[in-house]
């Protein structure tokens, strides 16, 4: 007799490595090709972190994670290949990985209990997406504070950005990273997120 449990299993784990492999393919693309920077007058706003988002949302924290493993793999690469002042900080997995792979795990878990809350899912996948390139953000930069303070200070000094390294000067350049390119990044992910999550679901006829 024909286990249709077990093929039903086997279809959902060939598509969840499909989406795994179509997402992180973007994300790739997006990195190599510099389409996934927006350049404005101030900063540059990234959509790198937006596949990882997605995919956690319409498959879960394992899809979403994996999405997130590629992706922090491509920044030690990236890093690697095309060196800048702060590279050396994300040969460490802890702020090149680490906080990708949180993006696909928290970003599901915020998902489903805000769906479960009220029933509005726009609003359930736009908070969602905020909090997963939030996530990104914080943990990157947060990281970099915590972990390379003293180099990050150094350089933050010969850039211009800050007069001092002091702990005051340091911390209230990364408040303003985070409170302009990091706000901006996650109202960004809101509006890019929701629609094509929403265009997928009704395209899976999940009921929405």
């Amino acid at each position: 007799m024909l286990n249709t449990r077990g093929v039903g299993k086997s279809h959902a784990n060939v598509r969840k490595m499909v989406i795994i492999a179509m997402l992180s393919g973007i994300c790739l693309f997006l990195g190599l090709t510099g389409l996934g920077f927006i350049p404005l007058p101030l900063f540059k706003l990234t959509i790198l972190h937006l596949p990882v988002i997605i995919g956690a949302i319409i498959e879960g924290p394992v899809v979403g994670g994996s999405i997130g493993l590629i992706f922090g793999l491509f920044s030690i690469y990236q890093n690697i290949t095309a060196p800048t002042p702060m590279s050396p900080f994300f040969y460490n997995p802890l702020i090149s990985i680490l906080p990708r792979v949180l993006i696909g795990v928290i970003s599901y878990y915020i998902y489903k209990i805000i769906r479960s809350k009220i029933k509005n899912i726009k609003v359930s996948i736009s908070i969602a997406a905020i909090c997963g390139s939030l996530i990104n953000t914080i943990g990157v930069l947060g990281g970099i504070y915590l972990i390379y303070f003293k180099d990050y200070a150094n350089i933050l000094v010969e850039r211009g950005t800050i007069a001092s390294n002091s702990l005051n000067a340091v911390t209230t350049a990364l408040l303003t990273v985070i409170g302009t390119n990091g706000i901006a990044e996650a109202i960004l992910s809101a509006v890019i997120v929701t629609p094509i999550v929403i265009a997928i679901f009704k395209m899976q006829k999940k009921n929405i």
